[in-house]
């Protein structure tokens, strides 16, 4: 069955691979792309958005461009991770067609309204826009089918020592989104560290002959030498946006679990900590269907086949 979704991404070099599975997917109908402010500020990730759209020739697909900052705190760039433009080591053309003239929130009301069927939300950033969103549109939280989003994780870290960049960024919203009782599917760094392409997987990818693949193995060779592999003891490069993607496409490749997940605010050490009681330790009530574990050549496979659909 044709997934329905709206893309809320901060590109972002996972993000850019994660709308490329989105795209190719037959099983995936992608009715909008909206960007916040994370990986770079949010005029960045919105120009990144309509870039990678350009192309894969995908001018078709609305955009818009979300809050400018956090709920409440100031921004945490991730250039450190992703460069200076946000999806440093590849040329990207210069987008060529016009982005919403309205805020993220508005379409994903506008399309939230129009549409049929109910709306998957997909979260690869932070969870700003769809808080933003919950709250300034409460009636249309029943045309919502469920939130994916990538973020998080259980006794790991990739910012702070147990906090995840994404809900570091903005832990109030993420707070809010969790705890609004819309189905939530949560791939936290357990799975997404999992989802990693091995140096062979990755020359494939450099192998195949389409603009996308040339772009997306640049992306992945910067990615890969600024994520510092060696310091992470891991055998390959892990793409954790593309997790929420292919939980999607196919939720029989993963492990999950029902647990209540809560959102560190006020820690002096762990704000943005996502507490999940993996053993229900706390008798809370299950918030989130949470994913630990994935079938990494699947998902390796599946990266590649997307890829190889744009031989235009």
């Amino acid at each position: 069955m044709l997934e329905d979704i709206i893309l809320d991404c901060d590109p972002g070099h996972d993000d850019a691979v994660a709308l490329m599975i989105a795209i190719a997917s037959k099983d995936i109908n992608l009715l909008a792309v909206t960007t916040s402010a994370g990986n770079q500020r949010h005029s960045q990730t919105l120009r990144n958005a309509m870039s990678l759209l350009t192309l894969m020739k995908r001018q078709d697909i609305p955009v818009a461009s979300g809050n400018t900052k956090p709920l409440m705190r100031s921004l945490i760039s991730g250039v450190s991770m992703h460069g200076v433009t946000g999806l440093d080591g590849a040329d990207l053309p210069s987008p060529d067609f016009f982005s919403q003239g309205i805020p993220a929130i508005e379409l994903i009301a506008k399309i939230l309204t129009e549409h049929p069927q109910k709306v998957t939300l997909v979260v690869t950033g932070p969870c700003t826009n769809i808080a933003l969103f919950l709250s300034v549109h409460p009636e249309l939280r029943s045309r919502i089918k469920q939130i994916v989003i990538l973020g998080g994780g259980m006794g790991l870290g990739n910012w702070g020592p147990t906090t995840e960049f994404n809900i570091q960024v903005d832990p109030e919203a993420a707070k809010i989104v969790l705890d609004s009782g819309i189905p939530i599917i949560l791939a936290p760094l357990n799975v997404a560290f999992e989802a990693q392409l091995l140096p062979n997987e990755i020359e494939k990818i450099h192998n195949i002959d389409n603009s996308v693949a040339q772009t997306i193995s640049g992306l992945m060779d910067f990615y890969g030498i600024s994520f510092g592999r060696q310091r992470w003891g891991f055998k390959g490069l892990p793409l954790y946006d593309p997790c929420t993607v292919a939980w999607l496409i196919d939720p029989s490749k993963f492990t999950s679990k029902r647990c209540n997940v809560e959102v560190e605010t006020k820690g002096e050490l762990t704000t943005g900590e996502t507490v999940i009681d993996y053993y229900h330790i706390t008798n809370r009530k299950p918030n989130a269907e949470v994913l630990f574990h994935i079938d990494r050549q699947w998902f390796a496979d599946l990266t590649i086949e997307s890829i190889k659909a744009f031989d235009f």
